[in-house]
């Protein structure tokens, strides 16, 4: 079971998608407001709909999770299938496939071993991995579970947020772009993660440490494979939604710190992110670099998302046969040929 935010198929679907995304209470909290939870979730996406919308236009019409997200099933399932027999289906949260389509799907099939829950957020947290975890055992409680007697156990993939795998990975695109820049150790790398509430911070959330592990273990093993590596690095997060206080510093305010330095060469990382979205495409191809430009930062560069790389598809099939026990020998020898 593939877990992904999910997105709208068409501009049509913007608006229900936005209201399935602030009806969430893992989303955005409201404590003892919470009664007030869906009239102020349809006055959100009624009014950020259309400017919203108009973004989708620009990139597409509509997200490129779902078909991205598919190509990343399919490459995993050919990776698995010499070592298991794999039903994979994708479960997003705010837009189709539901998780109760996936769920449905999952009873149709032949009856299961063992069901491996595999969030595609590298780093956990409340918003993301939790949620998609708490929607499955509301959908799954209830569900009709088809050939299999009852619902078979479960292995769940909480993060692989320093995966060597998945790190190299990263590594790996970081060093495609590189190539772009005539001396890529003088420029500077942007970590950009999506944003968070600071009261799910607060709370625990381990998502901004594990993200600052990943900055880590990237910038460590990018500096031993390439002479270029770039000798500055920051991080920041994008994406706030509301006058809460969000993570710091904003993507925005960094582009416009840097600029005010002269700087004139930046490759922003969305680090946080698998596949690309609406924040990739638009709010940092389009928008950020529009703001840099502004600012006269004059080579700006976006890392592509990890997608469906050789690497990252071998990352992930090594946590799914981890997970039912299997120490597939290909796994183990990529693993220890980038420790």
């Amino acid at each position: 079971m593939l877990f992904q935010l999910g997105g709208p198929d068409s501009l049509e679907a913007v608006e229900p998608f936005l209201l399935n995304l602030f009806l969430d209470p893992d989303i955005i909290p409201l404590g003892p407001f919470g009664l007030l939870r869906r009239p102020i979730a349809k006055l959100i996406s009624s009014r950020r709909c259309i400017p919203v919308a108009v973004k989708y236009g620009q990139i597409g019409r509509r997200s490129p999770i779902g078909t991205l997200t598919e190509r990343q099933r399919l490459r995993l399932v050919q990776a698995v299938s010499p070592h298991i027999d794999p039903v994979a289906v994708v479960a997003m949260r705010y837009w189709h496939p539901f998780t109760s389509e996936a769920v449905d799907a999952l009873g149709k099939a032949q009856p299961l071993d063992e069901i491996v829950l595999l969030p595609l957020y590298p780093h956990y947290s409340y918003a993301t991995t939790l949620s998609s975890l708490k929607e499955w055992r509301r959908v799954a409680d209830r569900a009709n579970w088809g050939q299999s007697a009852a619902r078979p156990p479960e292995r769940t993939v909480n993060n692989f947020h320093d995966h060597p795998l998945y790190i190299q990975a990263l590594v790996q695109r970081i060093g495609f772009v590189l190539r772009q820049f005539p001396d890529s150790s003088r420029i500077h790398l942007v970590f950009s993660a999506h944003g968070l509430p600071m009261s799910l911070v607060e709370k625990g959330d381990p998502y901004p440490n594990q993200i600052e592990e990943t900055v880590h273990l990237t910038c460590g093993l990018g500096a031993q494979q390439y002479p270029g590596w770039p000798r500055t690095h920051l991080l920041c997060y994008q994406s706030r939604v509301g006058p809460a206080k969000w993570l710091q510093p904003s993507l925005t305010g960094t582009i416009e710190r840097l600029g005010g330095k002269g700087v004139k060469e930046m490759l922003v990382v969305p680090i946080s992110f698998v596949t690309e979205h609406v924040e990739t495409l638009h709010e940092i191809n389009i928008e950020a670099r529009e703001e840099a430009e502004k600012l006269g930062i004059k080579t700006f560069r976006m890392m592509p998302a990890v997608g469906d790389s050789p690497l990252f598809i071998e990352a992930l099939k090594d946590v799914v046969l981890r997970a039912v026990g299997i120490d597939a020998p290909a796994a183990s020898a990529s693993l220890s040929a980038t420790q």
